[in-house]
């Protein structure tokens, strides 16, 4: 295996690097903060922390929205950054990009556009369909001409996917992932309690009360695991305030969210093929991307669609761990194809 090798998923929230040098990821928030328009003040887990914070003079900007890069230039500011960082300036290597599957080719060039046009001067790009990256990432037989369905639900969006001999024989996206639970919890807390609060706080919210099954008449065995104390700013004192959150009101609140997933499922399900449709019965569907840790979503999954969901190990994870093994054995090259052929 070539130590110049490297590949990339650039997620909405997370950019992550494999590194062929190291055998290591590297991973990093996807944002960036602009000091007077122009200077490069931050990147990365240290741009993020000035995020709800800054002042007007900084800038933080996401540079990718809804799963595509609509800030070409800040996305080559960070992804030149991290991969200077990590390889102490190495060039002319090789790289392998994930992109989604269902956007328009010129979504598609974007990600390509960052590293070509970037001072790393690449020898090599590759290109890779993120959910077959997911498949290979998370120990599915590519090659296989089983069916297999993978939903990866991530920051910003939701990929989900029929893969079969290699190839992606249908796939949905849509515009809603973990962000959108975020902002829900933001919306009530704002008028259940009349705090302001900001989507970092939703954040750490979501990770401890969010439950896809939750049943507000079982009782919880420790009490605190059904509240979350936080702090913001009263919208009748305008004044900061700190508040106990219940889960019972979050859970509620960000119901509507698994709904649209679970009916976007049903609807890529009634879509499919009927000798795959026999297949996905018989190995279930793999849940993949960050927010898939989201409690009891799994079990809820399956008692709507009368299905096995298979857990994965760090779902976060899985595209990235998919392009290292694309990119560390030959067999799998065939799925690899040029940046000029994006007209799929």
């Amino acid at each position: 295996m070539s130590k110049s090798i490297f590949g990339i998923d650039f997620g909405t929230s997370n950019i992550k690097i494999y590194s062929g040098m190291t055998r290591t990821t590297t991973s990093q928030r996807n944002v960036v903060a602009i000091k007077n328009k122009t200077e490069l003040f931050a990147y990365g887990d240290e741009a993020y922390t000035m995020y709800e914070k800054n002042p007007d003079n900084i800038k933080v900007v996401f540079p990718i929205k809804e799963g595509v890069i609509a800030d070409l230039k800040n996305m080559k500011y960070i992804f030149e950054n991290l991969y200077m960082d990590m390889t102490k300036g190495a060039k002319m290597g090789r790289f392998c990009i994930a992109v989604p599957s269902d956007v328009t080719d010129v979504d598609k060039k974007a990600f390509y556009d960052v590293v070509s046009k970037s001072q790393i001067k690449p020898r090599e790009i590759k290109i890779v369909e993120k959910p077959i990256a997911d498949a290979v990432g998370i120990g599915v037989d590519i090659t296989s001409p089983k069916g297999n369905m993978i939903v990866n639900i991530g920051s910003s969006t939701t990929e989900i996917s029929v893969i079969s001999l290699g190839g992606i024989v249908i796939s949905k996206i849509i515009k809603m992932g973990g962000n959108r639970i975020d902002e829900l919890i933001c919306d009530i807390v704002k008028k259940r309690y009349n705090i302001l609060i900001g989507l970092k706080t939703a954040e750490k919210i979501k990770i401890a009360l969010a439950d896809a099954m939750y049943d507000e008449d079982e009782e919880s065995e420790d009490e605190d695991d059904d509240t979350i104390y936080v702090f913001g700013r009263n919208i009748i004192t305008g004044l900061p305030s700190e508040r106990a959150i219940a889960k019972d009101t979050i859970c509620d609140a960000i119901g509507q969210f698994f709904d649209t997933i679970i009916d976007s499922i049903k609807s890529l399900l009634e879509r499919t093929p009927p000798e795959l449709s026999a297949d996905i019965m018989n190995r279930g569907i793999y849940l993949t991307g960050g927010s898939a840790r989201i409690k009891n979503l799994d079990q809820l999954i399956a008692a709507e669609t009368e299905l096995k969901v298979n857990r994965v190990e760090n779902p976060e994870n899985s595209v990235i761990r998919g392009i290292s093994l694309i990119m560390s054995d030959s067999k799998f090259r065939k799925l690899l194809y040029e940046p000029g052929k994006i007209s799929l």
